[in-house]
């Protein structure tokens, strides 16, 4: 019998580390392990090691290559001696809402920003965090110890790096300080000051969002071996989380995926750089030498579990109600409960718009949830229909893609024919696919086959009136959603 080789993947994402064990050649996971991350916006980085040792005891024997697949966007700051000098700032921290607003402005409006670097900046990107934790440094009251520490960090950054570039860096046997991180093309696409167009960074942006420069990870190729582990294993380049993703699912032409998770994001394969003045679309690049245009929501699947928990249903129950109701009778829930990042309305909250008696029943609230889920991600899709990219088939995944009410209204509210990938961690699945790209020396990464099933047969609905029902709700109550909400 031929002995496998074996790869690992590692998702070192918002709420867990999950490491799945992969034979090279095809795929097939053989062992797998997860281990949670603290609940919050800013986190101390050694959680995630913490939480990769956890994950991944007892599975690593015989593993030949391994690559970490990271959440986008979060700001690790580290000294010349590589200590990290901040918690890392996440993606879905929106405190630099206001510093986006002044970066847009500084570099001269959105098209500025489109034409540097693809994408217009939202309070996601790593770049408004530099600006966030400047300004937060210099504000805060003397003799406050938050804000004391803030500009002991501010005072100390050498470097600016991601979640996977720290991740990747700590696996290193040989790691020195900030001497020899790498990045990818791919994460480094989501920071707001590489461009893709270029495959450049623009360190200029890195001075005006934080007054001065920083040391930036060396952008390693796609199928790069950048160091090797104490335990023997090459280290491949790694990648954002939805660049993971994306080759977990090998995505191809005409496909998008349409995740529903934390966030809900829609994403498709380009072999050309986007950029979109309107800040719907980022310009990111993938992990294979193409280009990943991306549109991100903040709510997903969280909308619908908060809607049961609000109905006092359990999840199956609220499916149930949700997908048995004749409709939502002109319910009309707009489901920004967390902020929101798409649309630009970082302050928002959820708002319901339609309640009569008659619409105030369980099932007609728990469609109308669904719905206002899918509209937001139909917009999505649009967004990247409006870049000229082709949409022959939605890829539903997440944890929000196993519920039967979203499985039935997505045909017709995403406007495509809608597939469901076999469950499976697909950022850890691509970041071993990668690694097994590296461990082979080959131009192209290996095939791995992934299966795909029918959703829940489909519901047929006013499509139409559905989705101009929320965006007409959506218009109208813009101006009060962009202002903060008084808690």
């Amino acid at each position: 019998m031929t002995e496998l080789r074996l790869v690992a993947g590692v998702d070192c994402s918002t709420q867990a580390t999950k490491v799945l064990v992969c034979d090279a050649e095809t795929g097939e996971v053989v062992r797998e392990g997860r281990a949670p991350h603290p609940d919050a916006t800013q986190v101390d980085p050694a959680e995630w090691w913490k939480a990769w040792e956890s994950a991944s005891d007892g599975l690593l024997d015989g593993v030949q290559a391994i690559a970490v697949g990271g959440q986008q966007h979060g700001m690790v700051l580290l000294d010349d001696s590589g200590e990290v000098v901040h918690p890392a700032v996440l993606w879905n921290d929106t405190s630099s809402a206001d510093a986006t607003t002044e970066l847009i402005a500084e570099l001269g409006g959105p098209e500025a920003w489109a034409e540097a670097v693809g994408s217009v900046p939202v309070p996601s990107f790593t770049v408004t965090k530099l600006r966030w934790l400047r300004d937060a440094a210099a504000d805060d009251p003397a003799g406050d110890a938050l804000g004391e520490a803030r500009r002991e960090a501010a005072r100390r950054a050498a470097a600016v790096v991601l979640p996977h570039d720290w991740m990747t860096h700590r696996l290193a046997a040989d790691r020195k300080g900030i001497e020899g991180i790498t990045t990818d093309r791919g994460d480094a696409s989501g920071t707001g000051w590489w461009a893709p167009s270029t495959e450049s960074y623009r360190t200029d942006l890195v001075e005006l969002a934080f007054g001065r420069s920083l040391a930036l990870p060396r952008v390693a190729a796609p199928a790069e071996i950048v160091g090797q582990t104490a335990f023997g294993a090459a280290i491949a380049a790694g990648t954002g989380d939805n660049a993971a993703a994306a080759l977990g699912l090998d995505l191809q032409p005409g496909d998008v995926a349409v995740s529903l998770g934390t966030s809900g994001t829609a994403f498709a394969r380009s072999s050309h750089p986007t950029k979109d003045a309107s800040g719907l679309v980022a310009a990111f690049a993938d992990a294979t030498g193409e280009y990943l245009p991306l549109v991100c929501t903040l709510n997903a699947a969280r909308v619908m579990s908060a809607t049961a928990q609000m109905l006092g249903l359990e999840l199956s129950a609220f499916d149930e109600a949700a997908i048995s109701s004749p409709g939502s009778n002109g319910l009309v829930l707009l489901p920004f409960l967390d902020g929101e990042r798409t649309p630009d309305l970082p302050h928002s909250t959820g708002l319901i718009y339609g309640l009569t008696r008659a619409t105030m029943q369980p099932a007609t609230m728990a469609r109308a949830a669904v719905e206002g889920l899918l509209c937001g991600l139909a917009d999505a899709v649009d967004a990247l229909r409006d870049q000229g990219l082709p949409v022959r088939r939605v890829l539903l995944l997440g944890g929000g893609a196993r519920s039967r009410s979203v499985q039935a209204l997505a045909p017709a509210l995403l406007g495509a024919d809608v597939v469901l990938p076999e469950p499976a961690e697909y950022v850890a699945l691509g970041a071993a696919r990668q690694a097994a790209w590296a461990l082979s020396g080959a131009d192209t990464p290996p095939t791995w086959r992934v299966p795909v099933g029918k959703p829940e047969p489909a519901v047929s609905v006013n499509a139409e009136k559905i989705r101009a029902d929320y965006a007409q709700v959506l218009t109208n109550t813009r101006p009060l959603l962009a202002q903060p909400y008084n808690q």
